[in-house]
């Protein structure tokens, strides 16, 4: 084979580490973010948090003097001619390049199986509403900040136990989950704790009598073993009556049965008319299924929106939220110091001016981030007007492509940009990903989207009648006759999406 030369002309994309970090910024949540700044600082003498009333993320030229600006455009242009413009270029590049959109996880390129985004809870909406207090308390948000653990072992003084049933109920205590209930059996805890088998039983009665106390005290039904049990044990504290001991029969060996709305088996089981199984059935809905429930730490649940979006006139604008937006800036001070040593000829120089750049890079990637976020968020709200106004059952088919043309940026990115990202709304706080939806033919041939569509099926569900409750072809029958095309698996697909009982368990007694 004959050796020669060829020349051939190609392009492709340098990834700088400039660039590689603002795709990252772009991807990460509100709490990752705060993680990587953290982390920055710890890192970089040059960067420091913005102490003062300056606005946030001010312009670097407008904090340096026209002699400053000539120094600094040197190390500038450097940069900016290695990694190019990166501000609208730098998401819209080959998805090949550096990974796409999953496609598979998506129904019309738009949307995962989490179709309701986030909804607002109590938790929530006082989140919102919080961030113009200076004086919020975050403990305020949850009154019972102490721990079920901790509430258990404040009643422990009184019991008067021996030293050894003591710490028999300091380890069912530790033992117990999140909702109060005992998460091991005895047996398991007893072998896992005894060296011998004589120890093991000597602790395994031990351990029985204990329960017996952690299941006396408060909250009631703490320390149960399962469901009937932690019901079983708030009824015995009600006034004795027929309701009550029917009540308990059925916690403790037809709680299935009740779960089925199965009247008759009941009856037969039981031995109890209607009239009697429906007071018990009273008695069992008025308790609390999870005595845990009122220690659990609200916190966890709190999503504080990236954007928020406000009424303008005839139309809504989305501002960005400044409680998420770290407050950085270039500590002006060694900036200075490197400024007056440009010239030197020893190495140390040159690396301090290396870590001046990189600071400066992260605010600007920062800065990006937000205004990429506020692009996509302005354009969102555009595109569904209706909902702010009338609510998810105006909502419109929309897909990432859409938003991706309108703003010169690549589907990637606005991926990126709705992940874990959240817009609060009069409506509450979602997820910027909740705006997205397939769409559903109509006999007029347009187009719905589904997210208006299981706000519907929510609707005709809320006003059925209990007796005879909706079944999903039923469901799908009446959707038709409003024009929309749903199929009875794709209804049944909604209805779980939106936790929404069968309509054989929404049946009434």
């Amino acid at each position: 084979m004959k050796p020669s030369l060829q020349v051939r002309l190609s392009q492709h994309l340098a990834l700088t580490p400039q660039l590689q970090q603002s795709i990252r910024l772009l991807q990460l949540s509100t709490l990752e973010l705060h993680q990587e700044v953290e982390q920055m600082l710890e890192q970089n003498p040059f960067l420091e948090t913005e102490e003062d009333t300056t606005p946030t993320f001010e312009p670097l030229a407008e904090r340096l003097t026209p002699a400053e600006r000539s120094g600094e455009r040197e190390t500038e242009n450097a940069a900016e001619a290695a990694s190019g413009e990166a501000s609208d270029d730098a998401p819209a590049m080959d998805g090949a390049e550096f990974g796409t959109t999953e496609r598979e996880d998506w129904e019309n390129g738009t949307e995962r199986d989490d179709f309701d985004g986030i909804r607002e809870t109590p938790s929530m909406a006082s989140s919102a509403s919080s961030g113009d207090n200076d004086d919020f308390d975050p403990q305020d948000r949850n009154p019972a900040a102490q721990s079920l653990q901790q509430f258990l072992r404040d009643q422990l003084p009184g019991m008067r136990l021996s030293a050894e049933d003591l710490s028999a109920l300091h380890v069912l205590i530790e033992s117990l989950d999140d909702d109060g209930y005992l998460a091991d059996s005895l047996e398991e805890i007893a072998a896992e704790l005894a060296e011998s088998e004589e120890q093991r039983e000597e602790l395994l009665e031990r351990l029985q009598c204990a329960l017996k106390w952690l299941q006396s005290m408060e909250p009631t039904g703490v320390g149960a073993r399962d469901l009937g049990e932690c019901l079983s044990l708030q009824l015995r504290l009600l006034p004795r009556c027929e309701a009550q001991t029917i009540a308990i029969i059925v916690c403790k060996q037809h709680l299935a049965l009740l779960a089925r709305r199965d009247m008759k088996r009941l009856m037969a089981v039981t031995g109890a008319d209607e009239a009697l199984l429906r007071e018990a059935q009273a008695l069992i809905m008025a308790l609390e299924p999870k005595p845990a429930r009122r220690f659990a730490r609200a916190e966890a649940n709190i999503i504080v929106p990236d954007v928020v979006v406000q009424k303008s006139g005839r139309n809504w604008k989305v501002v960005l939220n400044p409680d998420v937006m770290p407050k950085l800036r270039i500590n002006d001070l060694y900036a200075q110091a490197i400024r007056q040593n440009r010239g030197s000829t020893n190495g140390s120089g040159a690396g301090l001016s290396s870590r001046l750049q990189e600071a400066r890079w992260f605010m600007k990637n920062i800065q990006q981030r937000f205004d990429t976020i506020q692009r996509v968020s302005q354009a969102i709200v555009e595109r569904q007007k209706s909902f702010f106004t009338h609510g998810e059952i105006a909502m419109k088919p929309l897909v990432l492509r859409e938003i991706a043309d309108e703003l010169g940026l690549h589907e990637s990115t606005i991926s990126r940009v709705t992940t874990a990202k959240y817009m609060s709304t009069p409506f509450g706080t979602f997820e910027l990903k909740y705006f997205f939806g397939s769409s559903l033919n109509t006999e007029a041939g347009g187009n719905a989207s589904s997210t208006a569509v299981r706000a519907l099926i929510k609707q005709l569900v809320a006003a059925e009648d209990t007796a005879k409750p909706l079944s999903d072809s039923q469901l799908s029958l009446m959707l038709e006759e409003q024009g929309i095309q749903v199929a009875r698996r794709t209804v049944a697909k909604y209805r779980e999406a939106l936790k929404i009982a069968p309509a054989n368990l929404r049946k009434a007694m």
